[in-house]
């Protein structure tokens, strides 16, 4: 289940922070490192500091944009240090362990990491369907990227030996633990390919129907966004949302024939 953990470090600009993630993740028994759009690719610094982690940096995988990094993901939680204009569902670090690790059993999941000096952006952090804030001292509340890393890693791997020692004793061997995971994954919620293509369809509907006008959209799309993060429908229920509005899309289209 671990390797469907992925840690995504966006527009990483130290490559000594890589090395030193690299480290704090396999320390918990996590490899799968993605590196988005770094300012500067590991180099000799980065595999010092790896130590004897340099097998995750090597085998990281280096993409453009966010949406690359977690398109085949069912479960994106973004770090957020700061309050943000729009609130967006949020998990404190223990639920949010607990939920990669339920999570992660079905599909891939990611904890996506900012930018050193600004972390992510509010469009990056609106591609995730919770936020997490580690509730650190708020009169000294600095925290560098790998303790970040290292902080929300122990709380998966706590997480997935709890889960593990239960399945034990339920079940009395580890094997069990993939065939309850394909049990419970019986209706499993949309990868975020799926997801971004609904709010694509979600906002040509409402631009059909004159509801958003195109040179002047406003918030509503990430109101939209923010509501949906929050409902979490699943598989059917996002297929009946397109449905619905394929309906409205015929409908606008008819009216307009007439």
């Amino acid at each position: 289940m671990l390797e469907n953990v992925k840690i995504v470090l966006v527009n990483t600009s130290d490559c000594r922070n890589m090395g030193s993630a690299a480290r704090a993740m396999k320390t918990m028994g996590l490899k799968n490192l993605v590196l988005v759009d770094p300012i500067e690719m590991p180099n000799g610094q980065a595999q010092a500091l790896a130590a004897g982690a340099t097998d995750v940096l090597a085998n990281a995988t280096v993409v453009s944009t966010l949406e690359e990094a977690i398109f085949d993901c069912g479960l994106v939680v973004g770090t957020s240090a700061r309050s943000r204009t729009l609130p967006w569902p949020m998990l404190e670090p223990r639920s949010c362990g607990e939920k990669m690790v339920q999570e992660g059993k079905q599909y891939p999941v990611a904890l996506v990491f900012g930018r050193e000096s600004s972390g992510l952006t509010n469009e990056e952090l609106q591609l995730c369907h919770y936020h997490v804030a580690i509730p650190a001292n708020p009169e000294y509340s600095s925290l560098n990227l790998a303790m970040a890393v290292q902080t929300l890693s122990y709380e998966v791997r706590m997480n997935y030996l709890e889960d593990l020692e239960k399945s034990r004793g339920q079940n009395g061997s580890e094997e069990t633990v993939s065939e309850t995971a394909s049990e419970e994954g019986e209706e499993q919620y949309p990868l975020v390919e799926e997801t971004e293509r609904f709010y694509q369809h979600f906002e040509k509907s409402l631009q059909g129907t004159g509801f958003i006008v195109p040179k002047h959209p406003g918030m509503i799309m990430t109101k939209v966004r923010r509501l949906f993060n929050r409902a979490r429908p699943d598989g059917k229920e996002l297929k009946m949302l397109r449905g619905i509005l394929a309906s409205i899309d015929k409908t606008v289209a008819t009216a307009k024939k007439d």
